[in-house]
C-alpha cells in the first residue's frame, strides 16, 4: 500500500465516523429513541438524562463519560465493568508513554538514515511510510541501538502498569466482597461427584447428615441438584403460550373502534408455524393449552424433585466466612467425591454441567483442547469447504430452481463476487458461539467460567490466525519463488517483512476504532432493527421491551478483539513506531465510548467480581513476549550482535507472570477469610429468602406450601440485584 491509498483507507474511515457521530447526536435527542441510546438508566428507572445533561453538544457524552468516577461504573455496571476500564486504561497509558519517547526518536533516526536496507516485500518499491520504520536502517548500524533501547523501555514501562492494574483490581474486588450487603452466592456452595446413595437413606439425608457432621453450627440447609430437562421444555412452552395470549388479547383490544366496539377476535391454525391445521379462536385456544400445560407442569415437577435427583447439591450456611472457608477446603481424600465450589450468582449457574462427574470433565476438557487446536490450524479447510460449496456452479447442481435465477447477467456478476466471502463472513460470525459451546461442553459449571474460558480461544485463534496468519501467508505467497529455491532463506525473508506488513496491521488499526467506535456508539443496527419490530411484530409491552433490550458488554468477544490489537501493536511498536498512536487511540476512544456505554447502554448480565482480570494480564504478557522474541528475531536479521542482550526481557516477562500468580490470583481463585469477614452485614439475613432464589422458574409454584417446598432441591436461574435478603 502506497502512502497516498493509505491516506485515502484513513481519511475515508475518519469521514465514515463523523458521519456515524452526527447521525449519533441528532438521533440521541429524539425521545422515541431512548430506548436504544438510554436502556440501561431506563430499566434502573432512571430519567435518561439523570446525572447529565441533555445538549444538542455533540462533545457532550464525552464530558459525562470522561467526569464519571469508577464508583459510578461499579454501582451501574458492576465491577467486571470497572475492570474492563482499568485494562482500557491501562494499556492506554503504556502507549501514550511509549509515544512520547519513541515517535520524536525513532522515527528521525529511521527517516535520516539515507543508505538504508529498502526492506519491503512490496517487489522493489519503497513507500513513504517503509521510511518511518526500522526496516530504512542499514544493517549492523549503530542507530540500531536507539531500536534496542525502545525494546526495554515498552517492556519496562509495561510491567510496571500492569503491576498497579493488578493491585488496583485486587483491591476492587476484595471492596466488593466487603460491601455490607447481603448477596446470597455468598452464604452458599456447590458440591459435584457425591458418592452414591447409601442403603437406607435419601440423597437429601447423605448430603444433610455430610454436611452437618462437618459443620454442625453454621449448616443450614442443603438443595440437591435435579435435572430439569423434561420440566424446563413445559416451562418454556407453557411462557410461550402466555406470551401469545398476552399478544392475541393486544390484538383484540386495539381491534374495538367505535364504529365496531365488539372488536374483532383474532384467530390462528394449530399447524406448523401458524400456517396449517385447525383454524381457532387464539384467546380461548391459548387459555386451553396454558390450563393443559399448568397441569402438566405440576405433575412433572414433582416427578423431577422425587425422581430425577443428581450428584450434585448447593449447600447453604448461615454464616459468610464459614461458606468461604467451606468453597476452598478438600472435603475428601480423593478429589473425584464431594468436590466443591463457591457458589455464583443463582443467575450463573449451568444446571446441566453440575452433574458431570469429575474424569468425565477432564476427558471433555483435552478434548475440547483438541477440537480448539484443529480449529485454529487447519479453520482453512471448512473455510475453503464453504467457499467451494457456495459457488454458484456447485449451488445450481443442488438446487436446480437456481438456473432462472443466474441468468440475469448483472445478478450473476454480484453472486459471484461476493457469494463466497459472504458465506466466509457468515461462519466467521459463527466462531464466538462455537467457542461459547465448546466451552459449556468442557463440563464448566457457571456463565462467567464459560465466558473467560471461550474468550482465551477466541484470543489464540485471532492472534494465530490474523496477526501470525497475515504476517506469514502474505509474505510466503508473494516470496514463494524464492522461498522455493532458497528454504534457508525463509526466516530471514520473514523477518524483512515485517516492515512491510506494518502498513496493513496500521490500517487495520485504524478501521477499528474509527468504524468499530462509530457503529457502537451510533448504535445505528440496534436502532433499525428496533423500529422495525416497534412498527411490524411488537404487540405488547413485554415485546416492546425486549425488542430493545441492550444485553451485556460481551466480553467474550470483546476482550480477544482488544487483545489482537495490544499484541499487534507491541509487536509493531518499534519496528514501525508510527502504530503507536493508533494504538492509543483505539484504546483513549475505546475508553471513552464504552464507557459511555456502560453507564447509558448495556446491563450486565452477571457479576464475577473481575475474575476476568488474570486471564487478562497473563495474555497481554503473552503479547508482550511475543513481541519480544519478534524483536530479538528482528535485530538478528539486521545483523545486530548484541541482540542476545535482549533476551532477559521475555525470561523478565515470564518471570513478571510467576510473581503475579504467586502473589495475587489465590485471591481471585478463592474469597480470603479477612475479607469475607471484614464487615457486618446490614441486617440479619433472611436465610428463606436466600434458598429461594436459587430455585429455578421451572420449579416454581404458587400452589407449593411451605412443607412441599422442602423438596425443591434445585436453584432459581435468575434473581433480582434488587432483592433484599435481610
Amino acid at each position: 500500500m502506497d502512502f497516498s491509498s493509505f491516506i485515502t483507507s484513513l481519511g475515508t474511515s475518519f469521514l465514515v465516523f463523523l458521519v456515524l457521530m452526527i447521525l449519533f447526536t441528532f438521533l440521541r435527542s429524539k425521545p422515541g429513541n431512548n430506548v436504544v441510546y438510554y436502556p440501561n438508566r431506563i430499566i434502573r428507572g432512571m430519567d435518561p438524562f439523570e446525572t447529565g445533561y441533555k445538549s444538542r453538544n455533540p462533545f457532550s457524552w464525552i464530558i459525562e463519560a470522561y467526569s464519571s468516577s469508577e464508583q459510578d461504573v461499579i454501582d451501574i455496571s458492576g465491577v467486571d465493568a470497572a475492570v474492563y476500564f482499568v485494562f482500557l486504561s491501562t494499556v492506554f497509558i503504556i502507549l501514550i508513554l511509549a509515544g512520547i519517547i519513541l515517535l520524536p526518536v525513532l522515527l528521525p533516526v529511521a527517516i535520516t538514515d539515507g543508505g538504508g536496507k529498502k526492506q519491503t516485500v512490496s517487489k522493489g518499491t519503497f513507500n513513504e511510510l517503509d521510511e518511518l520504520s526500522m526496516g530504512n536502517i542499514t544493517a549492523s548500524s549503530a542507530r540500531l541501538w536507539a531500536f534496542f533501547i525502545a525494546c526495554y523501555w515498552i517492556s519496562l514501562v509495561s510491567l510496571y502498569f500492569l503491576w498497579k492494574a493488578y493491585r488496583h483490581v485486587s483491591f476492587l474486588r476484595s471492596e466488593a466482597f466487603k460491601s455490607p450487603d447481603v448477596k446470597p452466592e455468598q452464604f452458599a456452595i456447590v458440591v459435584r461427584d457425591i458418592p452414591p446413595v447409601p442403603e437406607g437413606q435419601t440423597r437429601k439425608e447423605q448430603v444433610d447428615s455430610y454436611f452437618k457432621a462437618i459443620y454442625p453450627e453454621a449448616f443450614y440447609r442443603s438443595m440437591i441438584i435435579t435435572d430439569n430437562k423434561e420440566v424446563n421444555k413445559i416451562w418454556e412452552e407453557l411462557e410461550g403460550y402466555k406470551k401469545k395470549l398476552a399478544r392475541a388479547e393486544a390484538v383484540y383490544a386495539g381491534s374495538k373502534t367505535t364504529a365496531k366496539p365488539e372488536g374483532t377476535r383474532p384467530t390462528n391454525k394449530t399447524g406448523c408455524l401458524g400456517i396449517i391445521g385447525k383454524k381457532v379462536d387464539s384467546i380461548e385456544y391459548c387459555n386451553e393449552k396454558i390450563n393443559e400445560l399448568v397441569a402438566k407442569l405440576e405433575t412433572e415437577q414433582k416427578v423431577t424433585l422425587k425422581e430425577k435427583q443428581q450428584n450434585a447439591a448447593i449447600i447453604f450456611f448461615s454464616n459468610r466466612v464459614v461458606a468461604a472457608s467451606a468453597s476452598q477446603s478438600l472435603h475428601a481424600q480423593t478429589v473425584d467425591r464431594w468436590s466443591v465450589f463457591d457458589a455464583p450468582e443463582p443467575c450463573q449457574l449451568l444446571w446441566p454441567n453440575l452433574k458431570i462427574k469429575y474424569f468425565q470433565r477432564e476427558l471433555r476438557q483435552y478434548l475440547v483442547y483438541f477440537i480448539v487446536a484443529l480449529a485454529i490450524f487447519f479453520y482453512m479447510i471448512p473455510i475453503t469447504f464453504i467457499s467451494a460449496f457456495t459457488t454458484l456452479k456447485n449451488l445450481v447442481k443442488l438446487l436446480p430452481f437456481l438456473k432462472s435465477v443466474v441468468k440475469i447477467a448483472a445478478l450473476r456478476t454480484v453472486l459471484e463476487a461476493y457469494l463466497p466471502q459472504i458465506a466466509l463472513i457468515v461462519f466467521l460470525a459463527m466462531l464466538p458461539k462455537l467457542l461459547m459451546c465448546l466451552s459449556r461442553l468442557e463440563g464448566i459449571p457457571t456463565k462467567s467460567h464459560v465466558v473467560r474460558a471461550a474468550s482465551g480461544k477466541y484470543f489464540y485463534f485471532t492472534v494465530l490466525n490474523v496477526f501470525i496468519g497475515v504476517t506469514l501467508g502474505g509474505t510466503l505467497f508473494k516470496t514463494f519463488k524464492q522461498v522455493q529455491d532458497k528454504p534457508k532463506d525463509v526466516v530471514r525473508l520473514l523477518a524483512e517483512s515485517l516492515p512491510g506488513n506494518a502498513t496493513f496491521f496500521l490500517t487495520y488499526v485504524a478501521l477499528k476504532f474509527f468504524i468499530g467506535y462509530g457503529l457502537e456508539l451510533s448504535r445505528i443496527i440496534p436502532l433499525i432493527i428496533y423500529h422495525l419490530k416497534k412498527k411490524f411484530l411488537c404487540k405488547t409491552e413485554a415485546e416492546l421491551k425486549q425488542a430493545w433490550a441492550p444485553g451485556d458488554l460481551s466480553y467474550a468477544t470483546r476482550i480477544p478483539s482488544d487483545m489482537l490489537i495490544v499484541t499487534i501493536v507491541f509487536c509493531y511498536s518499534v519496528i514501525a513506531p508510527l502504530i503507536i498512536p493508533f494504538g492509543a487511540l483505539y484504546f483513549g476512544l475505546g475508553w471513552l465510548v464504552l464507557r459511555n456505554q456502560a453507564l447509558k447502554v448495556y446491563v450486565p448480565a452477571y457479576e464475577s467480581y473481575g475474575r476476568m482480570w488474570p486471564h487478562i494480564n497473563n495474555r497481554i504478557i503473552a503479547a508482550l513476549i511475543l513481541y519480544q522474541i519478534t524483536m530479538f528475531g528482528y535485530f538478528g536479521v539486521q545483523k545486530f550482535v548484541y541482540a542476545p542482550l535482549l533476551l532477559p526481557l521475555p525470561i523478565m516477562s515470564i518471570l513478571f507472570g510467576f510473581v503475579c500468580a504467586k502473589r495475587f490470583y489465590p485471591s481471585f481463585q478463592n474469597q480470603s477469610l479477612e475479607v469475607a469477614a471484614a464487615s457486618a452485614l446490614k441486617g440479619v439475613p433472611n436465610m428463606e429468602l436466600m434458598f429461594r432464589a436459587f430455585i429455578p422458574p421451572s420449579l416454581s409454584s404458587e400452589k407449593i406450601d411451605d412443607d412441599q417446598f422442602e423438596d425443591f432441591e434445585d436453584a432459581r436461574s435468575q434473581v433480582s440485584r434488587s432483592t433484599s435478603f435481610v
